[in-house]
């Protein structure tokens, strides 16, 4: 990679000092408001090639932190979306246990909690228990 790196730093060298020379007359440059001073034209040239490529640089890194963001902002979103269907998929499950009934309420029935049971046995000795059912 440094090699190719190298190779095009040669090349675009060997390109500036080529249009340098073979662009040796001098013009002078209008900028609308004022002017600039006679220069080459082929360093003229070259200042405004370098000029575009460093703002074409710049244009593109904003241009890919905008798109990054973007990107970024709609992974996020997803991700936000699934969160929340994770969140109504524990709530409904969360419903469905709280709803549920108990394990006494599935043995006993839903009424049994309810219904208090006050029957008397009579057992041989004459003793008498009093039979109840626990309320829970």
């Amino acid at each position: 990679m440094r090699i190719l790196l190298l190779v095009l730093l040669f090349l675009s060298f060997a390109y500036s000092l080529g249009l340098v020379l073979a662009n040796n007359t001098e013009v002078g440059v209008n900028l609308l408001f004022s002017q600039a001073p006679t220069m080459n034209l082929g360093l003229l040239l070259i200042l405004c090639l370098i000029l575009g490529i460093v703002i074409g640089m710049l244009l593109a890194l904003l241009i890919f932190r905008v798109l990054q963001n973007k990107w970024e902002i709609s992974r996020l979103q997803k991700l936000n979306a699934n969160l929340q269907e994770q969140v109504t998929q524990a709530n409904i499950v969360i419903d469905r246990q709280a709803n549920a009934p108990s394990v006494q309420e599935a043995v006993y029935g839903a009424t049994a909690t309810n219904v208090q049971d006050d029957s008397v046995i009579d057992i041989d000795d004459g003793a008498t228990l009093i039979k109840q059912k626990r309320e829970h």
